[in-house]
This record gives C-alpha cells, structure tokens and sequence, in this order.
C-alpha cells in the first residue's frame, strides 16, 4: 500500500508539473500563467483535475463562416464603404474596427429594453412576426416559466413556416432536459444535441463558453445584451428578488454583422455554413447611428475582451461609466482604469452589492481600494441583483452587450457588444445610469474597514483571479 501511494504521489506530482509548462507556453496573459504555476505546484490533488476541465487554451482550429465567404466578406466592405459615416465619429474607432474585423457603419438604431418583462415581451414580439427564419442563441435556457414562453413562440413561428435555429451553451444549459430539446425539434425547430456539437475531442472543454445572447430576425431585426431566459431573469427568484438588467434592439446594418456572428457559431457547432441562406440586406433606420459589433473570444489572436474595455478607457474625456456583474480586471484593465481616472476621467465602476459566484464577488474587494485610490469611484447597486453589462464614454460610445469586466469574458467566453457612437445613444445610457445609481450606494469604506471575511477572502481569491 506504501509503495503504491508513492507511486501515485510521484506520478500526481510529475503530472502538476507537465500540467504547469503547458500553462507556462500557453496561459494567453502572464498572470494566468502564475496562477496556474502556483495552483498545479501547490495543491496538485486539487489542481490536476482543474486543470482538465478548466485549463485554457487557444482555439487553434476555430474556423468562422466569416473566413469560409469571400462573398460575404466584400459585401461587407460594400456596405462599410456605401454606408462610411459622413462625419467620422469623435471616439476613434480603428482599435475597435480591428479587432472585431468588422467596419463601422451609419444607417443603425438602438432601442434600450431595461429587464426581462420588456425585453422579453419585445423578443416574443418579434419572434411573432418573424416571416422567413428566426436565429436565437442564449448562455442559458432553463425549462421554466420563461422557457416554455419561449419555446411556445418558437414553434408557432414554426408552424407558420418560419425557419427556427437555437443555439445556447453546453455547460450553461447543462440542467436542460433533452425532452425541452426534443419538443422543439418535434415542431420542426432546428437545435442540436449537446453530443452532437462539434467540439475538440482531446480536452474536457468546461473552461470556453459560448456566453453570447442573440436573436435576429429575418436579417432585420436582432438583439443581445445580458438577460438569459430564465424565471430569475424577471425577478421571480426567491433568493435575488428583483434582477437589474439591460438588452437592447437593433436596426440597421450592425443586424447583418450580429447575424454573422450567429452564423460563425453555428458553423463551429454544426459545420453548417448559412451564409447564403440569410438575408444581409438589413436595411437603414432612420436614426442614422454609427455603430458596430464587437464579437470577442478566445479564437481571436489577440484578448479582443480586455482591448475593448481598454480602449473605451483609453479615449474616454470626460467619463467612462461601467456596469459589471463582476469586477475582476486583468492587469492592463486596472491600469487602463487607474489611469483614465487620474487624468481627471470621471470613472465610475457600478457592480451587484448582492453575491452570485462568490469567489468573484469576494475578489472584486481586493481591487476597490486600487481603483479608487486613482481617484475612481464604486458605486453597489442595492435594488436586487445587476447583471447589465454596459459601458458609457463621455457622449460619442454607448455600449451594451454580454461581456463582463472579468477574466473569464477577457480571455474565455464567447463575447458581443453592440456598441453606437452617438449622442442620442449616449443620452439615454446616462439617464438610465442615473436611475441605477439613484439605487446604488458609493463604497466608502476600504477593504480594512470590511467584516473579517471580506478581509481576508478578498486577497486569496484574488491569487486566483486569472482562473476565476
């Protein structure tokens, strides 16, 4: 038995150690890297098996509908070239053209829906008047209320004969019945098996996540931003009561390039290519916004998440305002952050004050202090929990989408952001700010100054942030 042990204390310890190269070569940040070093050397009976499940590496075979079509390639160009803003926006936009490989364009509009009662009613909506297809994708699907909602007006679009594709998250939809799978399919709605999905075959695959929330509608219509479908996601949960979030509603061509997106995923899941089965002549609205999509993930060759938030932070004047569920910045973030706010920015950083993960929550206090010793401010939302994930700078980017101000939407999921360089956008993020932080407290009290727990949970969980 002795000898046995050591044979396997040996080959846990040899295992931590190969584990902890492949980290060292391909950890997308340093700090990944350390942490993982640290955790795989110290706490191998704990951190072999995590590493399987959670150790992350590039994509190296992520292969988008948008590489597969020239054609849709320069349409795009088409448009971006029919449809250049006649004034160039006063926020640059190059850094944000590059990485999401899309152009900005005039000719959008952007509707704000606030929580799930009216974004929900004007999905449903939509879904309703839907006449040729109906894309739909979501982190999470539960078998509720709101789910069998909605899967009541997917197959009555259905059974009208609309074309009805649903993509959504292994791992979020992990507790989906196949039976609300099969219900769906029995109505002619196309949705895949979690065992059918194309995935790498090598790796457990828990730790990339495909967190974006799409629907788009006849190629003309579509949204995204932070709601799930899910009974909590109206304020029927008896643990987070009411639950604070945002969605919007777009027009125009940033449709065609949310509808690209969708089909980039559904081609990765399915192999299916639907780029000449879609309509992407998305129309004008009359708005006449500038804007764009900003898809991020760990397919990009560069940390498309974290350059987002650091070039919001980077161009900003007069004031960036951020709302995040969860405040976990990389080390480049923080110092974009740390530095617009000693340049005079009024930066504002509005974050849940009730707990969902609690590591997360717990780590986010080891970072106030930092922040607001720059002159930064943190403001607790108290009126339920806030899930929006929304980004205002000065009065030319009002930005509303799926990504967290976390590691994990940095370096990990699959993210969007709808983003418009226009006052009137801008004008109704501040206000609905405003009523968020009417209902928000500023934190005062440095991370000392917490309960014991706070203290001391805050700094290791924060050893773990990279991982989080």
């Amino acid at each position: 038995m002795g000898t046995f042990l050591a044979i396997f204390l040996v080959i846990l310890e040899l295992t931590a150690l190969v584990m902890a190269w492949r980290a060292v070569q391909h950890s997308r940040t340093p700090q990944g890297a350390v942490g993982w070093v640290v955790f795989l050397i110290a706490a191998p009976y704990i951190s072999v098996p995590a590493y399987l499940f959670l150790g992350h590496h590039k994509f190296q075979h992520y292969v988008t509908g948008r590489r597969d079509s020239e054609d849709v390639i320069e349409r795009i160009q088409e448009v971006k070239e029919a449809l250049k803003p006649d004034v160039p926006p006063e926020f640059p936009t190059k850094a944000l053209e590059a990485i999401s490989d899309l152009p900005v364009t005039r000719g959008n509009a952007m509707e704000l829906l606030i929580d799930g009662e009216e974004t929900f009613d004007t999905i449903f909506a939509a879904i309703d008047g839907a006449q040729h297809y109906v894309l739909l994708q979501f982190y999470i699907i539960h078998d509720d209320g709101l789910g069998r909602r909605l899967q009541n007006h997917l197959i009555a679009a259905a059974d009208r004969g609309v074309v009805v594709r649903v993509l959504y998250d292994p791992i979020g939809c992990v507790k989906m019945p196949h039976s609300y799978r099969q219900t769906l399919r029995d109505a002619g709605v196309q949705i895949v098996e979690p065992s059918q999905m194309r995935v790498p075959k090598n790796r457990f695959q828990l730790n990339f996540r495909n967190h974006r929330k799409t629907v788009v509608i006849d190629g003309t219509t579509a949204f995204t931003g932070g709601l799930n479908v899910g009974d909590e996601y109206l304020g029927l949960s008896p643990y987070f009561g009411k639950w604070r979030d945002t969605h919007v509603q777009l027009k125009g061509p940033v449709v065609s390039q949310l509808q690209l997106i969708f089909a980039e995923d559904w081609h990765w899941t399915t192999e299916e290519n639907l780029l000449t089965v879609l309509n992407w002549k998305s129309g004008r609205a009359e708005e006449d916004m500038s804007g764009l999509v900003v898809p991020t993930g760990p397919g990009d060759k560069l940390e498309t998440g974290a350059m987002f938030f650091f070039s919001a932070l980077a161009n900003a004047k007069d004031r960036v305002w951020i709302a995040s569920p969860y405040f976990v910045p990389d080390v480049h973030v923080l110092t974009a952050i740390k530095h617009a706010a000693l340049n005079g920015v009024d930066v504002r950083i509005l974050v849940p004050d009730n707990i969902d993960h609690k590591m997360v929550w717990l780590a986010a206090f080891a970072y106030f202090d930092e922040v607001r010793e720059a002159g930064a401010t943190i403001w607790r939302y108290t009126d339920g929990f806030m899930h929006q994930k929304v980004v205002l700078v000065d009065d030319t980017l009002a930005a509303v989408g799926t990504t967290n101000m976390d590691n994990r939407s940095f370096i990990l999921n699959f993210e969007t952001m709808a983003v418009m360089f226009d006052a009137r956008a801008a004008n109704d993020l501040e206000d609905m700010f405003k009523t968020d932080f009417a209902k928000s407290f500023l934190l005062e009290k440095t991370l000392n100054e917490q309960p014991l727990r706070i203290q001391i949970g805050a700094p290791i969980t924060r050893l773990f942030s990279p991982l989080l």
